[in-house]
């Protein structure tokens, strides 16, 4: 178990000590989609939807989100992060959202880039629910990473 970063020797949970590591440029991409309704999507790109501006209040809880990654995932260490933004793209059937998370610091922000792109995705259900209760988030992953030890990342598609 020793191999395992987030474990201990006896097996225990605990975060890892970033102290000693050099502190890089780190920049994380991560993206997903949320399938709805062709009337669902209409109303999302005409900004009629019944609660407002589905894209500027799922933009603003990615960045929220982002910035909170540390109190929602575990053993993830808080991070000042440095940049967030997230883009979102209209699909034959869906949102796509994009988020990318920099810093200059001691470890990655994978984790922040995910947890950006989840958070809007669940927004645009949150407050696009009365068009569509059906609608379906998927393929949220990471897109690419740089920075750090391991060096750049780029994600394959698996199609």
């Amino acid at each position: 178990m020793a191999d395992l970063t987030h474990l201990d020797a006896e097996g225990n949970a605990r975060m890892v000590d970033v102290g000693g590591k050099a502190e890089t440029r780190r920049r994380a991409v991560a993206s997903g989609r949320i399938r709805m309704t062709p009337e669902a999507l209409a109303a999302i790109l005409a900004g009629d939807a019944p609660k407002g501006d589905v894209l500027g209040a799922a933009r603003i809880a990615g960045i929220m989100g982002a910035k909170k990654t540390a109190e929602l995932i575990p053993l993830c260490h808080p991070l000042a992060l440095e940049s967030v933004t997230l883009d979102f793209a209209f699909e034959a059937d869906a949102v796509r959202a994009t988020a990318s998370a920099a810093l200059t610091g001691r470890t990655g922000v994978e984790m922040e880039a995910i947890t950006a792109t989840a958070v809007a995705l669940l927004t645009i259900y949150d407050m696009a629910k009365a068009l569509d209760k059906a609608m379906v988030i998927e393929d949220v992953r990471l897109i690419e990473k740089h920075g750090g030890k391991s060096g750049p990342w780029v994600a394959v598609d698996r199609a």
